[in-house]
């Protein structure tokens, strides 16, 4: 890839001259120069990692001897890098052992996990997960010892109740309930494994890459998907997290329109924490990135005491102890509806359902992908035939005998 014509940009200028400088000290070695750890020269002449260098000369070659431009990895915590269905049951063990103040460490939970789900996780990858769902390292019982961070308690325990205040003795719902969530699929989506000949190798010749990605967002009820609530979409970007290539305006766009024309009367409307899903009003006050003068100026408006001599930090603190509540746009918009929005407590994918129903289409598009745009929008309208009003009332079901267990195994704990 030639740059001649094209503006360089800091960071290039910077490796001519590192470049430059590296040559300089080998000329003043002599005229004898060892060519034969060519990654190395590479390395220590643009004054980058050698590591570096090897990670991006197996990417030139995976893409065909191309440079490919990729997106920033994205900034906020990455996916779970496990299996997302192991949350409730490393939750449970985690929860048992504390009722019965045995001591538990990471390495016990990964013997566990070996043992009972025949899953082998590296140590600091499971360490990195556990911390991910609120397990921290804390007083036990008897002594120190894995348990859940009473943050992670008290969220879910403050949704659970108002879950549970929306059953009626019968078990049947006082309000409908209506879950929603965004998922992803990629064009190349497909099984790992396949059986082949012995004698010969996996005749599969899968594309490299993932491909592009389509977006989807939809929700359900206990009679299975919401009528024209489905809403696909190509992502622009192949890189990055989908949530990155969700916005406000695309999400309210879908749920004004799409959404609440086709849900019950005074439903309640469950969905997790995503940014997009807790835009806060346009007067919402205050934040920590406003300016001294606007903290000064809210004060005096609302008729609160100040003085000069007040840094940034008191007067932000002063305006945090008087201002109200801020608002999501999204409750102010339902209440014209008659709705109200819960959100689950961070990191519970076991308590959204759909979450089930996404992992049943996806399933299907894995099976029977054929690697092109068409095929995958083909097979995802069958993906989602599979998901029937059966489906979602069995999910459903599992997932209040789940919150179930967790209210009284909470109380168990206390």
């Amino acid at each position: 890839m030639s740059q001649q014509g094209k503006t360089l940009s800091l960071e290039q200028k910077q490796f001519i001259v590192n470049l430059k400088l590296s040559y300089d000290a080998e000329k003043s070695i002599g005229p004898t120069i060892s060519t034969k750890d060519s990654v190395g020269r590479v390395s220590k002449g643009l004054g980058i990692g050698k590591r570096t260098v090897e990670n991006i000369l197996a990417q030139y070659k995976k893409d065909g001897q191309t440079l490919i431009e990729t997106e920033p990895k994205s900034r906020g915590k990455p996916p779970f890098s496990l299996d997302s269905s192991l949350i409730p049951h490393i939750r449970h063990y985690v929860r048992s052992m504390n009722q019965t103040g045995q001591y538990l460490s990471v390495r016990r939970i990964r013997s566990w996990l070996i043992q009972e789900h025949k899953t082998n996780i590296p140590i600091m990858t499971l360490f990195r997960f556990l911390v991910r769902i609120g397990v921290v390292y804390g007083d036990g019982k008897r002594r120190s010892s894995l348990k859940e961070s009473d943050k992670t308690i008290i969220a879910r325990r403050e949704y659970l109740r108002l879950k549970i205040k929306n059953r009626r003795k019968d078990g049947t719902k006082k309000r409908p309930e209506v879950y929603l969530d965004e998922t992803y699929i990629n064009q190349n989506i497909s099984n790992d494994k396949t059986w082949y000949l012995e004698t010969e190798d996996s005749w599969v010749n899968k594309p490299s890459g993932k491909g592009p990605r389509l977006i989807i967002v939809h929700a359900i009820t206990e009679q299975g998907w919401v009528n024209d609530a489905k809403l696909v979409f190509q992502a622009k970007r192949k890189t990055g997290d989908y949530h990155d290539q969700m916005n406000w305006d695309n999400f309210s766009k879908w749920f004004i329109h799409q959404l609440l024309p086709n849900i019950p009367k005074n439903s309640l409307i469950v969905m997790d924490n995503a940014s997009y899903h807790n835009v806060l009003v346009d007067d919402a006050f205050p934040t920590s990135s406003i300016l001294k003068q606007e903290l000064r100026d809210w004060l005096t408006a609302h008729h609160y005491d100040w003085t000069d001599d007040m840094l940034k930090a008191e007067l932000f603190a002063l305006c945090k102890e008087f201002a109200p509540t801020p608002q999501f746009k999204l409750d102010q918009i339902v209440k014209d509806y008659g709705h109200t929005i819960l959100r689950t407590p961070p990191y519970h994918p076991e308590l959204q359902p759909i979450e089930t129903c996404w992992a049943v289409v996806k399933n299907h598009c894995r099976d029977n992908s054929d690697f092109t745009m068409k095929g995958l929008r083909k097979e995802l309208a069958i993906g989602f035939n599979k998901v029937t009003n059966e489906t979602c009332q069995k999910i459903i079901s599992t997932v209040t005998e789940q919150e179930d267990i967790f209210w009284k195994e909470d109380a168990e704990t206390d």
